[in-house]
């Protein structure tokens, strides 16, 4: 397998929001498959209790990694009416895809002068299908283009890191896209059944006036939302440590997983950390192999040193 054709894969894979099914699924199928080979084997928690949500348990843990596994799209509303699944942005004739009971579907996407979204397609599609991008995955010699990068690259972060990791959580989520709601029953499973404290978010952000491309993946200091001075001076001081490139993010705006986390009933410990993209939530998102691989190194040095 080449180096980023797992990426790709989880890319190709649909699952707006409330429809993380078949994500899970690949992953745990991955797992399987993969397991025999990594240097510590997990104990798998899915199924009844968890929903489409996965956990990856690996020696004693004392840290977290946490990775949306939805991705922004539409829902087909009544007539050739669509409605938002989180916050997609895309042009008029981007390609759809989905199936209903009648078959499969790849429709294209219209708008009208205020804004509201359409399909057009040969038949009408049943009411309550999601819809989600066509997948066009080009690699090019520093960069990887795709839609749904956001949040497929945690995703593959999290995978590659499991090859290497001898203690820790990794928690695959769903629902962040459209305001969250597993984060909150899976804190709860991560503090009473293994007393972790400490998480990080692995997620895109966006490439702004003060992070760009090839730089290192970005540590946020804040977004929305503002975690623990102490705990993110932690998390610095062991990426001074390294010899790892990484960027120093502050925006106002925008959130993840450390949200539900933050205002969860458990004092929580998180620092998002995650590869700058260019054109989040269209269908050409953009990424410097770099930055992913700045990603990777970062959680393996933080799983590795964080006690």
């Amino acid at each position: 397998m080449k180096e980023f054709d797992l990426l790709k894969q989880l890319c190709d894979i649909p699952g707006t929001s409330g429809n993380e099914a078949a994500i899970r699924d690949f992953i745990i199928e991955y797992v399987k498959e993969g397991m025999p080979n990594w240097k510590s084997k997990p104990v798998m928690y899915f199924g009844d209790g968890f929903q489409d949500t996965l956990v990856l348990a690996f020696g004693k843990p004392k840290v977290a990694a946490f990775a949306h596994t939805d991705t922004v799209g539409f829902t087909v509303r009544y007539e050739n009416q669509l409605v938002s699944v989180g916050s997609p942005d895309a042009e008029d004739s981007t390609m759809l895809v989905g199936e209903d009971a009648l078959g499969p579907i790849r429709c294209s996407l219209v708008s009208d002068k205020e804004g509201h979204a359409f399909y057009h397609f040969g038949r009408g599609i049943q009411s309550g299908t999601p819809l989600s991008y066509e997948v066009h995955f080009e690699e090019t010699k520093d960069h990887i283009s795709s839609a749904y990068l956001d949040n497929r690259l945690g995703v593959f972060n999290l995978l590659k890191l499991a090859e290497t990791l001898e203690n820790g959580l990794l928690v695959f989520s769903t629902w962040e896209e459209h305001g969250g709601g597993s984060v909150p029953f899976l804190a709860k499973f991560m503090v009473e059944e293994f007393g972790v404290y400490q998480a990080l978010i692995s997620d895109i952000t966006w490439v702004t006036d003060g992070v760009y491309h090839g730089k290192g993946a970005a540590i946020s200091l804040r977004d929305r939302n503002i975690p623990r001075k102490i705990f993110i001076n932690k998390i610095l001081s062991i990426a001074e440590g390294s010899e790892i490139p990484y960027q120093r993010e502050v925006e106002e705006g925008g959130s993840s997983d450390g949200r539900e986390l933050q205002t969860s009933p458990y004092p929580i410990d998180w620092c998002f950390v995650g590869a700058p993209i260019h054109g989040a939530h269209t269908p050409t998102e953009k990424v410097n192999k770099k930055d992913i691989k700045s990603m990777l190194n970062l959680y393996k040095k933080f799983f590795s040193e964080l006690d």
